[in-house]
């Protein structure tokens, strides 16, 4: 079963290395897949029975004053990664112990952004000119700056074919995150997406953090639950209301926009989860510290950090790192991984018009002066 959006296993370089015609496009070849296919009613973790003991959060006092814009997440022990047949790279169910960290309430935003933009003068990688020396006998007239743009069809397509909506845009980047003719105006509170994980770190070392693990990450997004099939619970739609920004409609030529919004969502448009933390599901996917491996070492960790290197079966070659929490582009019919336990990946040079991220920091590990 495909697992995977194209944009998370087609970094940059690959993307455009493969041009035709008068503009950037993705041709196929094995860069393609799609993403889980379940229904979440079936794809629901087991209890914790099924795989070892409950998890326990601690109930750890906050060690001071939390640093501007984030969330104390007391240690504790959980069950990380998921059983759904869906999701065999997030596999086995392990159980894993965390000291306490501090973490983003929100997604970090535009404004945020644009704060470390003006700060030091940094230029995103989609922003970059390509280096010809990458792209041996591609026209330099091609070789423009650009990233990568979800662009629904006129109509029904084949979801096996994820080209079908998705385009590399010649100027597309994080203040024109579908390209030139669009802009975050008016958006400052929105999720600034259009970054790829050098972007993430680098803005990260500039406030004086870091990007969470995958482990952080997942405990984080439960919210204190243990094994719950949503971070919100057990009910899909609680209330009748949508607890995320997700797709609602035909993917990907039909959203209706039930939950009020077609693309990115302002941070915080829809309830808490149980540490306080929003958009944990759904609306940008979310960059981790950790490299990418399918799979997970079925021992017991404390504070894991990942393996010490990248290894992709489906893109050998190509170093990825952890995506976590899924995007507005989440649906029934085609990804299902703003689950918790689920897992994305992306190359390290690769962004999208759906890819955000969030930051983490160890109590000890900076001076509160440093702390943005």
């Amino acid at each position: 079963m495909p697992m995977f959006t194209a944009t998370q296993r087609i970094g940059r370089r690959s993307a455009a290395a493969r041009l035709g015609g008068s503009m950037l496009v993705l041709l196929a070849a094995g860069a393609l897949a799609g993403c889980n296919l379940g229904n979440p009613a079936s794809s629901s973790e087991p209890p914790a029975s099924s795989a070892a003991p409950a998890g326990k959060v601690r109930n750890d006092p906050s060690p001071g004053e939390a640093p501007e814009g984030m969330v104390w997440i007391p240690g504790g022990t959980f069950l990380m990664g998921s059983d759904d047949p869906g999701m065999a790279d997030a596999r086995p169910v392990h159980q894993v112990t965390l000291d306490g960290f501090w973490l983003d309430r929100t997604e970090v935003t535009n404004r945020q952004f644009a704060r470390f933009v003006e700060d030091t003068g940094y230029l995103t990688v989609a922003e970059r000119p390509l280096d010809p020396d990458d792209f041996p006998g591609v026209p330099r007239e091609k070789l423009v700056p650009g990233s990568l743009v979800f662009t629904p069809p006129a109509g029904e397509v084949s979801l096996d074919n994820p080209l079908a909506w998705w385009r590399y845009v010649p100027g597309a980047n994080w203040r024109h995150p579908e390209g030139p003719g669009s802009s975050i105006e008016g958006k400052d509170d929105h999720p600034v997406v259009q970054v790829c994980w050098e972007d993430a770190t680098a803005y990260a070392r500039w406030a004086g953090k870091r990007l969470p693990t995958e482990a952080e990450w997942e405990y984080a997004s439960r919210g204190g639950r243990e094994r719950a099939p949503y971070i919100w619970g057990d009910d899909r739609k609680p209330g009748g209301r949508w607890a995320a920004n997700i797709w609602q409609g035909r993917f990907p030529d039909r959203n209706t926009s039930e939950d009020g919004h077609e693309r990115t969502a302002p941070v915080a448009s829809y309830p808490p989860n149980g540490f306080g933390l929003f958009d944990m599901a759904g609306n940008a996917w979310e960059w981790c510290s950790d490299w990418y491996r399918p799979g997970y070492d079925s021992r017991p960790a404390h504070n894991p950090k990942g393996p010490p290197s990248s290894d992709d079966p489906d893109e050998p070659g190509v170093p990825k790192r952890v995506q976590r929490g899924g995007s507005f582009l989440c649906t029934d019919q085609y990804c299902t991984r703003y689950l918790p336990g689920a897992r994305g990946k992306g190359a390290v040079d690769s962004a999208g018009s759906h890819i955000g991220f969030r930051c983490a920091l160890s109590w000890t590990s900076a001076p509160a002066d440093e702390r943005r």
